[in-house]
């Protein structure tokens, strides 16, 4: 059977923007590679420049949020190691409010780009070839897609750029996804920036033993736990109405 002229034509366009993207992102993570970008994006490599940044920061307020801002959604949009990195900087920099507010965007938004990107480049393929095996799989999140991604968000027991990922070959949608991601992802952050603010504040070795800065690794300690909890919580209510 031939294949109609427009869906020919729509499949060659359909192919063209998977190979564009395909070569955005190629290049992008090489640029990444080559220029040791993990390297710059370590602990170690803030707290050595967190006066730099800083003063930078008191002088440019718009550039710096700017830039921090494109180049967070640009690490987590391609998958790219350095987002717990950006997190703690993003607390020792912009302080726990604004920092959490431009974080808690910034990861969401880099987040469902991946998403969206996974879903154009590998979705129509895995759902054509699987579909059948992964019908009862469509059907689980179209009921309950949402508390099951939001648990994922809630208790880091997968890292994030694979949830991203893998919901983008689901057939969730995508405002929920951003929803419940941004919704899901707010109580570490928080967590994640608080301990930000602290290690920002670690002028010497009296530093390290600050009430502060010990309550905020105590969180990070804490807080899959609580989140596990507060999970296996919501799955009892659900069960039970």
């Amino acid at each position: 059977m031939t294949t109609p002229p427009a869906e020919q034509q729509e499949r060659k366009k359909n192919w063209s923007g998977k190979l564009a993207l395909v070569l955005v992102v190629a290049v992008l993570a090489g640029l990444f590679l080559l220029f040791d970008g993990q390297e710059y994006l370590s602990l170690s490599a803030l707290k050595s420049s967190r006066q730099l940044l800083q003063d930078f920061y008191a002088e440019h307020q718009l550039l710096s949020i700017t830039g921090y801002l494109i180049l967070y959604i640009l690490i987590t949009a391609l998958s790219l190691p350095g987002a717990l990195i950006m997190t703690l900087g993003g607390g020792a920099l912009f302080g726990l409010w604004l920092g959490l507010l431009l974080v808690s965007f910034a990861s969401t938004i880099g987040a469902t780009l991946a998403f969206l990107g996974a879903r154009f480049l590998f979705r129509d393929s895995i759902q054509q070839r699987f579909g059948k095996k992964l019908a009862a799989i469509n059907k689980g999140i179209e009921q309950d897609g949402a508390f099951y991604l939001f648990s994922l968000r809630l208790v880091p027991v997968f890292p994030f750029f694979i949830i991203n990922l893998v919901m983008g070959l689901t057939s969730i949608r995508t405002k929920v996804f951003y929803l419940v991601s941004q919704l899901g992802m707010l109580p570490g952050t928080l967590v994640y920036i608080n301990a930000g603010t602290q290690l920002g504040k670690i002028e010497s070795a009296s530093g390290i033993l600050s009430p502060g800065l010990l309550l905020s690794f105590a969180l990070l300690g804490l807080f899959p736990l609580l989140a596990k909890k507060g999970v296996e919580t919501l799955k009892k209510n659900r069960l039970n109405q």
